[in-house]
């Protein structure tokens, strides 16, 4: 039985979560769908000897990206359902918040992918938000994700019945969502760069009108439930 969100534990780095779950020192990291990097970012700098590869298949994320380089990380333009290396090239695979926007019909395709790449014995860790709570509620007006959360869920499932992958954990929490005020909400999730939500002056009102109530002088603070699923990979 799921715990209620009240009840779990508030994590405020994600990646204190990983490095819980798995080994990160001198770890070959790939993050698939590594957004601007944070992550991998605040792992090569902890960890020593770690590498990361940052796989995006948003080309101005990448480019982005590219032009602000550091030291032990790769970043390399692509999909999850094509990973351009070689089998068994790494020792963890990340994604963070990123198996549901892989389109449905390659979703499984990118798990085969990811199961190709990581050594046996190695791991996937798969962040995803849970489909509940006032920011999804929020964030449904403009971006419903509930079909492709559900399918993310759904294609996890099925890579562990197809025996490449066992569940290893598995980790319900909640993190934080702040914004300074709507405008910093309406770039960061209604104008990202690898989505068009087609927003149109009336949706802008509409999810304005439901914003403001969460604001403050101190801006809007939200909490939201998170679902982790670490995999290991099958020999």
């Amino acid at each position: 039985m799921n715990a209620p969100a009240e009840n779990l534990r508030l994590i405020e780095d994600e990646l204190d979560l990983v490095a819980e779950l798995v080994p990160l020192a001198a770890a070959r990291v790939i993050e698939i769908g590594c957004g601007a990097a944070q992550l991998a970012r605040a792992l090569v700098r902890r960890f020593a000897g770690a590498t990361v590869t940052g796989l995006e298949v948003d080309e101005r994320q990448h480019a982005k990206n590219l032009a602000a380089p550091a030291e032990r990380i790769t970043f390399v333009a692509g999909g999850a359902q094509a990973i351009p290396f070689a089998d068994a090239s790494f020792d963890l695979g990340i994604m963070l918040k990123s198996l549901h926007h892989v389109p449905l019909p390659l979703m499984a395709q990118g798990l085969a992918e990811a199961a190709r790449v990581i050594r046996p014995g190695g791991h996937l860790y798969v962040s995803e938000p849970v489909y509940a709570g006032p920011f999804n509620d929020l964030v449904k007006l403009f971006n419903d994700e509930g079909v492709v959360r559900a399918a993310a869920q759904a294609a996890l499932d099925a890579a562990i019945r197809g025996g490449a992958w066992r569940q290893a954990a598995e980790v319900r929490f909640m993190s934080r969502m702040n914004f300074r005020d709507f405008a910093d909400f309406e770039t960061r999730l209604m104008r990202p760069t690898y989505a068009e939500h087609r927003i149109d002056d009336a949706k802008l009102a509409e999810v304005r009108a439901a914003f403001m109530p969460h604001l403050t002088p101190e801006g809007a603070k939200f909490v939201r439930p998170n679902h982790v699923r670490l995999l290991e990979r099958v020999a």
